[in-house]
């Protein structure tokens, strides 16, 4: 069997994600969320409770204007979100949480805390926020940068 020291580190950050997506998704369809998938993740992760246009969530996604834009329209037909007219500009919409999009919302939130939550206690809070911090700096010094330049290829 091959030890988890031998993964690339690209293999270590997926295997990582799963784990946290596994019980994430687990959790949420046992209480009644079963159409949830973790696509829709570039929305509910990004999402704050007032709602954001198209353009905000997919740039905190770092996916494209049209990619999100799919996933919210999919979340809109099952009922997760919904468009409303953008207060300070009539022309644009703003992708809102329903009820159930918010219950969801909570949940998923609750769900990833209890996940650090048990890592902490498992290996330390000192360590966890140090993977966080390291994670935190890593994304803003290498992602920032390469997201623009993946947009401008695509």
């Amino acid at each position: 069997m091959q030890s988890a020291r031998d993964i690339p580190i690209h293999g270590l950050f997926q295997v990582a994600h799963e784990l946290v997506d596994e019980e994430l998704f687990t959790r949420l369809r046992a209480a009644g969320f079963t159409e949830l998938r973790p696509a829709h993740a570039c929305v509910f992760g990004t999402i704050t409770p007032e709602g954001d246009r198209l353009t905000v969530l997919a740039e905190r996604a770092d996916m494209t204007k049209q990619a999100v834009g799919e996933i919210a329209s999919e979340l809109e037909q099952i009922g997760y979100v919904e468009r409303v007219p953008d207060p300070s500009d009539g022309r644009a919409k703003i992708i809102k949480l329903t009820d159930r999009g918010e219950q969801a919302w909570r949940l998923g939130w609750s769900v990833i805390g209890d996940i650090q939550a048990r890592w902490e206690k498992r290996y330390g809070k000192a360590r966890v926020r140090e993977m966080i911090d390291l994670l935190v700096e890593l994304v803003d010094a290498e992602g920032a940068g390469l997201a623009g330049e993946a947009r401008s290829a695509a």
